[in-house]
């Protein structure tokens, strides 16, 4: 036999399965919610901050207008920064295991939310401020690129096979509970504090606050075990992923058609429906919880209260709406919930925006509740798990980050533009409702053409497709 020093390790061996205790699975599932929940906190505390008192505190040399498109600006930087998060740590992640690259991003995360609370005004520091706040806003967002995909691969292969759409489901419950957090600690300010003491010195309260909540989900995560499919893959030797040369090194004795399935497949075609998975719930979700708002206020000349309040009601009730889509994915499959709720959203898309123009309050709080949850927060649970479920375990992680982040960058970027534009031209409702219906139809076709993903291997490192 062979000793020589360049050759290529043997994969594990594959019946020496790495196993997980329910207590595992317990710190992986508070985990993925956390971080995901700090995720959105941090940036809907940011975009509340930047809507609010960002263009006094950073920007006040200039008009007021010009000065909230300056704070709005350096809320959109730390998207840029996303994707190049995603694709970073994503790679990093299949290589050298989960929760490694999960430490790092929620301490960046954690670490430049807690300086932003910490950062001089523009009075004491001139434009050296807003220059700080933006590179924290950079370093926020690369954390973040990789946060939620991180979490949701994490969880994913830690859960049993029959379970894993319900424990899948607590990332995306990790949504919620950040955005309502962000949102509450922003309104109980508003209501103690005057507006001299809000701009002077309260905004920094919920960001510095936040160390807190991030020493504990950095504890929690350096007392986490890596996934047990990381460490059951077969090209991970020693914790770290072969590379292509050494897999092709490895004797055809040792594993070599399952090695080779991961590295010969073409890739694309999982990717491609997870993206379109992922156009529908994150365009309904850009027009329901970011446009429609603005445009009940704006358009229907309706109290901010109003919407702000429907958005808050159908959060309250995703906390349902969530676990039990990821129940009865777990019972029926992902393909027919996916295809049920899509097709749902594109019959409803109509009467629901046409309730919401109606001017009656009820209606409207109902319409809003009613069309957030089954075309947004529905299709995130499912999204949690088979987005996941679709990638081969070699290159999971960068193409669920990539997925997401290109996705949601595209979906959100053009859809509050567009129905904008639409509604404007028009001088109707009906282009929201629309646009809906467009979405939805994205992300029925992209579940037909899906293979069901339900209890796959996801040892295996090829895609599903």
């Amino acid at each position: 036999m062979s000793h020589d020093t360049n050759e290529a390790p043997s994969p594990a061996v594959a019946d020496e399965k790495p196993k997980r205790s329910t207590r595992d699975l317990t710190k992986a599932a508070v985990s993925g919610w956390l971080g995901t929940a700090m995720e959105f906190m941090d940036f809907q505390l940011y975009s509340l901050a930047a809507a609010i008192v960002f263009n006094r505190v950073f920007f006040p040399d200039v008009s007021p207008a010009i000065g909230l498109i300056a704070a709005m600006a350096t809320y959109g930087v730390g998207y840029v920064a996303r994707l190049v998060g995603a694709i970073y740590f994503g790679r990093m992640g299949d290589r050298i295991g989960r929760k490694k690259v999960l430490f790092i991003t929620i301490a960046m995360m954690g670490a430049s939310t807690t300086l932003i609370g910490a950062l001089p005004t523009y009075q004491t520091i001139g434009i050296l401020a807003p220059i700080l706040l933006v590179a924290l806003r950079l370093i926020q967002g690369f954390g973040a690129g990789a946060e939620i995909a991180g979490a949701t691969v994490m969880l994913v292969e830690y859960a049993p096979d029959k379970r894993r759409g319900l424990i899948g489901s607590l990332v995306s419950l990790g949504t919620n509970s950040g955005t309502l957090a962000a949102s509450g600690i922003w309104a109980i300010l508003l209501v103690v504090l005057t507006d001299d003491q809000l701009v002077s010195w309260g905004w920094r309260i919920p960001f510095l606050a936040s160390f807190f909540l991030m020493l504990f989900a950095v504890w929690l995560r350096s007392n986490l075990k890596e996934s047990p499919v990381f460490e059951d893959r077969a090209d991970v030797v020693g914790g770290v992923a072969l590379s292509r040369a050494e897999i092709e090194q490895v004797d055809a004795e040792t594993k070599e058609s399952v090695l080779e399935s991961g590295l010969r497949q073409r890739k694309g075609r999982a990717f491609f429906v997870a993206l379109g998975l992922r156009f529908g719930q994150a365009g309904n979700s850009g027009l329901i919880q970011t446009f429609l708002v603005g445009y009940i206020a704006s358009t229907l000349l309706l109290e901010k209260s109003i919407a702000t309040t429907a958005i808050v009601y159908g959060s309250l009730l995703g906390f349902i709406t969530i676990p039990v889509i990821g129940i009865l994915g777990d019972k029926f499959g992902r393909r027919p919930m996916y295809m049920i709720l899509s097709a749902a959203t594109m019959v409803l898309a109509f009467p629901l925006i046409y309730l919401v123009t109606s001017g009656n309050n009820a209606t409207l709080i109902i319409s809003v509740v009613l069309a957030l949850n089954i075309g947004v927060l529905g299709l995130f649970s499912l999204e949690s798990v088979t987005m996941a479920e679709l990638f081969g375990a070699r290159t999971r992680f960068t193409q669920l980050a990539l997925a997401k982040e290109i996705g949601g960058i595209l979906a959100t970027a053009i859809g509050p533009l567009m129905a904008a534009t639409l509604t404007a031209v028009t001088g109707s409702w009906w282009p929201i409702a629309a646009m809906l219906v467009v979405y939805s139809a994205i992300t029925l076709v992209s579940a037909y053409l899906a293979p069901e993903t339900r209890g796959r291997d996801l040892v295996r490192l090829d895609d599903a497709i």
